[in-house]
């Protein structure tokens, strides 16, 4: 994702990095030609004119601009949702680095490794929510007996949520913590655990495709159709609007996609990598754990992850 500021009128106009212009530069192209071929021959295939009244195209438009906006909707919902849930796991890692840096009675050497599986606990989710079997930030914050078990795991998050519970749980047994901080500590794993299914159910379970398929279908038969419509009132400015008109929709779709699926990692989805370094840095700031033992500082304001 890219995050920056925002740039003044004229440069907005120029941005390329975050546009989804770039994927969409060849079907513009193509209606460009098309619209152009059209002008040329005057709306006229094999002799015969094509006559299509613009006033079809006003009510397919405003047909097409309210199932767009539906669409949009949904996936704005998709992608804000899953928003939510990485904040909500912000939150619950620093609540659990607090208790366990100010409550838990025991050598402060022994609360790091505590911090770091809630650090190794967020970049396995990010793994998972892309399909990813990377280790190199689990390698470095679990334990070798820790990272083989997680090898074979379809879960990982899970498991390491239990290497945190196995944690806590041996703290209290150890008289280090008593039985109502045990079950304080236990309702913010049940929180991290409401993280995971969130995610996970956002994850695996996409737009129904047959939405995706009848907006994609109208949107590129309506832009192929527009210069038939609009090439005898229009004339030679009839491409120059077909081609901001068709820029309009077919953008808005390639962005209705890309957001529905918040967890990739296209421009314009969340900033998972980064998510998870902001947090990693502020629990290991928190528990007062040397900044040489972090893997970055956070991100800056023009991120691209």
């Amino acid at each position: 994702m890219i995050i920056r500021q925002r740039a003044n009128w004229l440069r907005m106009l120029f941005i390329w990095e975050g546009s989804v212009l770039k994927k969409i530069t060849v079907q513009l192209s193509i209606i460009a030609v098309f619209s152009l071929v059209i002008l040329y021959f005057d709306g006229i295939i094999y002799y015969h004119k094509v006559h299509l009244n613009p006033t079809i195209f006003t009510l397919i438009g405003l047909a097409l601009a309210i199932f767009m906006g539906f669409c949009n909707t949904a996936s704005y919902d998709r992608y804000w949702e899953g928003r939510k849930l990485w904040g909500t796991l912000l939150i619950e890692c620093r609540s659990l680095t607090r208790q366990a840096s100010t409550l838990v009675n025991a050598p402060d050497e022994s609360k790091i490794p505590f911090t770091k599986m809630l650090a190794a606990f967020c970049w396995s989710l990010n793994y998972q929510l892309r399909n990813k079997s990377g280790t190199e930030h689990l390698s470095r914050l679990l334990s070798a007996e820790q990272v083989n078990y997680l090898k074979d795991k379809k879960h990982p998050p899970v498991i390491i949520l239990d290497f945190i519970g196995q944690w806590i749980s041996e703290q209290n047994k150890q008289k280090h913590i008593d039985t109502i901080m045990l079950a304080a500590m236990d309702s913010h794993l049940s929180q991290l655990s409401q993280v995971i299914g969130g995610c996970e159910r956002i994850s695996n379970t996409p737009l129904p495709f047959a939405y995706s398929v009848l907006l994609h279908r109208t949107v590129y038969f309506y832009c192929f159709w527009l210069p038939f419509g609009l090439v005898d009132s229009l004339g030679w400015m009839m491409p120059v609007i077909v081609l901001l008109i068709s820029y309009t929709f077919i953008a808005l779709d390639a962005i209705i996609y890309e957001i529905g699926e918040p967890f990739g990692e296209e421009e314009n989805d969340l900033p998972l990598n980064t998510i998870c370094r902001n947090i990693e840095y502020s629990i290991f700031e928190q528990a007062q754990i040397p900044q040489e033992m972090q893997e970055s500082k956070p991100a800056s304001a023009y991120v691209i992850d």
